[in-house]
């Protein structure tokens, strides 16, 4: 028996180093759903990657939701490269809708769209995603204002809004009509979130007001809306943070922790980068089975600064504001499986 011994310990250190350097999922812009006892999780990528889950740690790469590229992509993004930006998923009266972005980098010749699916399963019979369209489009020099980075939220009365945006003016609101494919008539427009603009940019440069990635989270009596300020996607020189305020009403205006309006270069900080990760952000949240979210990215130090997937428990404080620990970056490991 002593002869087995130290062939268990080579067995068990093994595990370990195997589970310990397990490949962890690389994403950018990741939001999540529940369907059953399944996540799934979907992010910016070709054809927009998809992954599933049962315990939110172990995923399975699912591979792309559009096989091809969108038929109105290049006509609203000339530029554009297969790779489908910031999606957001959502699910009304028995339908999924996955809202999705392309756009050319740092020009805002951008487009928003939606694809629609009775189940997020791709081994269910009735899966298979539809394609709606374009929802909303902008164009340099008669837009000051960029069509990427959706979200989609519901007022009290169940009228749907999307938050968009990224730098120039800043982060927008618009109302959905009932199909949440198109723009209600007439249109309601309203800026929930910006940050000073220089004078003299051009209006078809981004600029240095970095603020984008909207997410809108009902709760607890407030819209909460988080915000991502700096840059991303820079390595080591990455500065994305998130950034937050609240307000009683979808279209503000949402408040920091001073009563600052975020439409007037307020915010809160929730969660900012350490020398183990840097660019945190791109944040969705989510209340799920009683447990409050936030999934995001974050770049690794260690690892060159690869983009990995975070999800981190959200507590309350005594103010009714959101809060995290910084040091769940480092305690969150998901792993993909082969």
């Amino acid at each position: 028996m002593q002869s087995l011994i130290p062939s268990l310990v080579c067995i068990v250190s093994l595990l370990f180093t195997t589970v310990t350097h397990a490949k962890q999922v690389s994403v950018h812009d990741p939001v999540m759903a529940k369907e059953g006892n399944t996540f799934y999780l979907f992010s910016t990528g070709p054809g927009i990657t998809f992954y599933s889950s049962t315990d939110m740690h172990n995923w399975k790469e699912e591979g792309r939701v559009f096989p091809g590229e969108p038929a109105w992509a290049k006509k609203a993004a000339p530029t554009f490269n297969d790779h489908i930006w910031a999606p957001d998923i959502s699910f009304h009266d028995g339908k999924y809708y996955l809202y999705y972005s392309v756009s050319g980098f740092g020009k805002n010749t951008s487009g928003i769209g939606v694809t629609t699916n009775a189940t997020l399963n791709p081994r269910a019979a009735n899966y298979q995603w539809q394609d709606q369209g374009m929802v909303l489009q902008s164009i340099p020099g008669r837009d000051n204002w960029n069509a990427i980075d959706p979200n989609i939220v519901d007022d009290s009365s169940g009228t749907p809004w999307m938050s968009f945006g990224s730098f120039w003016s800043g982060i927008k609101l618009v109302k959905l009509d009932a199909s949440r494919t198109r723009l209600a008539e007439p249109q309601a427009w309203h800026t929930i979130a910006q940050r000073t603009r220089p004078a003299g940019i051009p209006d078809d440069e981004a600029g240095p007001a970095e603020i984008e990635a909207p997410h809108i989270l009902k709760k607890n009596g407030y819209y909460y809306l988080f915000v991502s300020w700096g840059l991303c996607c820079k390595k080591e020189a990455s500065t994305y943070h998130v950034m937050m305020g609240r307000s009683k009403d979808v279209t503000g205006p949402y408040l920091d922790r001073t009563g600052k309006d975020m439409a007037r270069g307020g915010g809160s900080l929730l969660i900012e980068g350490n020398a183990q990760w840097k660019g945190v952000g791109h944040n969705s949240a989510y209340t799920i089975d009683g447990k409050d979210l936030l999934v995001m990215h974050a770049y690794e130090t260690a690892d060159n600064y690869l983009q990995k997937l975070k999800i981190l428990d959200m507590r309350w404080d005594k103010d009714g504001w959101p809060a995290v620990d910084p040091q769940d970056l480092n305690r969150y490991q998901s792993r993909q499986q082969p």
